[in-house]
């Protein structure tokens, strides 16, 4: 970074503004410029200064820290905005966001979390000001949508996109988006052992602005095969996500990608009907119980109430094994939908790449698992490849299974 990052801080506690002024010192990329002991003198400051970052406390006599965001937003727009505040509610983290700040950080924080938010938020303002004047957008292919959907948690939907996701880009080399839209309590970057620097949330005060080269500096990259938009960190992040704000990013994915798979949460509000109008092909994720079965009836219901086209459905049977006790011709008569594929039960193979966070498609290719989702993939992709065998055992192998 040939510039350091200029940073502006504004907070009525004197030892606070000492505190944060050393732990900018530390870092070579930054400078601190000044401090604000209220908000109507961080604004005076930041339009004198013309920081490049401000750090804003929320409680302050006078003007509150929110307040003077809105302010500054517009009178300052190229400062950045960071609340930094004790106060954790959610009520606030989405009034300051509504306000334009750019991100949120809860006292106590250490001194890594304080820098690399900063860094974050400069990096995404260089990107978008790079990006703003355009001579010529190219068409692009959109991407086809996929999303996987389950009535209940624990049938194996995660379980199923990963490997969807890591299989068609194995098998394609075509580009594949993740997107991990269980926005309270997602796994994939567990189930993929990765570490996002970014998710959905932080991507949020940049959703007016955003295009294909922006949505990339929040993607986390799955060993060159994947591209992940990690679900939040915490909870209550996901009540800033909206279903509009999903549409808008998941066109925008669909611009960048061929295939943009979409994890989803076990429920029909708002955002995951925006998750299911986008898609192209919907996968609906059942086991063979009997309160299973009685969920995903109702769910093609409701489905067809909001006029999704029969061929966009699929019905996919994960852990299908024959001591269900549950005949499947009445099963599907009673759904009055076909199992477009069944995924067999092997937990050996499924439990030990999720432990691992290595998706069983690259680790156990040759299990018939694996192979389940390659012929899924493979109708989704309306393309062909030769299936692998799995190797003939050994004649040590063979005694082995023969006598234990």
């Amino acid at each position: 970074m040939s510039e350091k990052i200029k940073v502006l801080i504004a907070d009525d506690n004197e030892e606070t503004r000492i505190n944060i002024g050393k732990l900018l010192d530390f870092s070579p990329d930054l400078a601190s410029m000044g401090s604000a002991a209220s908000a109507e003198q961080a604004i005076e400051l930041a339009k004198i200064l013309q920081p490049d970052i401000i750090l804003m406390d929320i409680n302050m006599p006078g003007m509150d820290g929110i307040t003077a965001t809105e302010i500054l937003a517009n009178e300052v727009p190229s400062a950045s905005i960071i609340i930094v505040s004790v106060q954790g509610e959610q009520e606030y983290l989405r009034r300051a966001m509504i306000a334009g700040a750019k991100n949120y950080l809860t006292k106590p924080f250490t001194s890594d979390e304080l820098i690399q938010a900063i860094k974050q938020v400069y990096e995404n303002e260089q990107k978008k000001k790079r990006n703003v004047v355009r001579l010529e957008v190219p068409e692009k292919k959109t991407a086809k949508v996929i999303t996987v959907f389950s009535t209940k948690g624990g049938v194996g939907k995660t379980t199923i996109a990963t490997n969807l996701a890591v299989g068609l880009a194995v098998k394609t080399g075509a580009r594949v988006g993740l997107i991990d839209a269980d926005l309270q309590f997602g796994d994939i970057s567990l189930f993929l052992n990765i570490f996002p620097q970014a998710t959905i949330a932080d991507l949020l005060p940049d959703i007016e602005l955003l295009d294909e080269k922006l949505l990339e500096s929040y993607l986390t990259d799955y060993q060159k095969l994947v591209k992940v938009l990690a679900a939040p960190f915490r909870p209550e992040q996901a009540e800033m996500v909206s279903g509009a704000y999903l549409t808008k990013i998941i066109k925008t994915m669909s611009r960048s990608f061929n295939y943009v798979i979409i994890d989803t949460a076990p429920n029909f509000d708002e955002k995951m009907l925006a998750t299911l109008d986008a898609a192209d092909h919907l996968l609906v994720i059942s086991v063979t119980d009997l309160p299973t079965i009685k969920n995903v009836k109702i769910c093609l219901e409701v489905m067809e109430s909001l006029n999704y086209k029969h061929d966009k459905i699929r019905l996919i049977l994960n852990r299908a094994h024959s001591e269900s006790g549950l005949d499947l011709k009445e099963v599907e008569e009673s759904l009055r939908y076909s199992f477009s594929a069944s995924l067999p039960s092997d937990g050996k193979t499924v439990v030990a790449a999720v432990n691992r966070g290595i998706p069983f498609v690259i680790s156990h290719p040759q299990t018939e698992v694996s192979q389940g989702i390659f012929a899924i993939a493979r109708s989704l992709a309306n393309e062909s490849w030769e299936e692998e065998k799995p190797p003939e055992p050994s004649l040590t192998g063979k005694i082995k299974r023969l006598f234990g």
